[in-house]
């Protein structure tokens, strides 16, 4: 009986590795498309005949049309005049408001106006950072003398505003209104000297 069992296992195991080739696959469930031979396309390189995926040969594989980008929301505000009253007027900072999490989202907006503020707004808002103080650029307003809300200093921040330049390729949505939250902090301490 043991001796049957051992001759069907060699004949099972002998059947198994009898159609293995190292060169080619066995069987190919799916012949009719890339899952075994994968191809790797460049981003400009130019398409494949008969290939429904890269149309209108060189293409930069854009996404669909009106898709959105993951973690990214648009902005509804135009980077006009009215767009900058309107967001000042409407837009409301949409982060927790408890004690906890504003004084975290405080610290959180602090180390990043150092990073990419502190040089040209001043560590305390009053435009006076190292490259105003060189004379790299004139005319950095002091937060003491604006008509500021978090909704305009978030703007000012995406879109950026006369010569300060946009950073919404730098801060994220969140790290945006964190930073509008410490300006107002700095702001109120400017009014309150």
């Amino acid at each position: 009986m043991r001796k049957r069992y051992i001759i069907a296992l060699l004949a099972v195991g002998i059947m198994l590795t009898s159609c293995f080739r190292k060169d080619r696959p066995n069987y190919q469930y799916m012949a009719d498309t890339d899952m075994y031979f994968p191809v790797g396309y460049e981003t400009y390189q130019e398409a494949p005949e008969g290939n429904q995926a890269l149309k209108g040969g060189m293409e930069a594989q854009l996404p669909p049309e009106n898709t959105i980008k993951r973690g990214w929301m648009p902005f509804l505000y135009p980077n006009t005049n009215e767009g900058y009253e309107n967001a000042k007027a409407n837009l409301i900072n949409p982060l927790k408001a408890d004690s906890l999490s504003l004084e975290k989202n405080i610290k959180a907006g602090a180390a990043l106006f150092n990073i990419y503020c502190m040089v040209c707004h001043g560590a305390e808002g009053d435009g006076q950072g190292i490259l105003v103080q060189r004379d790299k650029f004139l005319g950095v307003p002091n937060y003491k003398n604006l008509d500021l809300t978090q909704g305009s200093i978030y703007y000012v921040i995406y879109h950026g505003r006369n010569s300060m330049g946009s950073y919404a390729s730098q801060l994220t949505q969140d790290e945006r209104w964190q930073v509008a939250l410490y300006v107002e902090q700095l702001r109120n301490k400017l009014l309150n000297k």
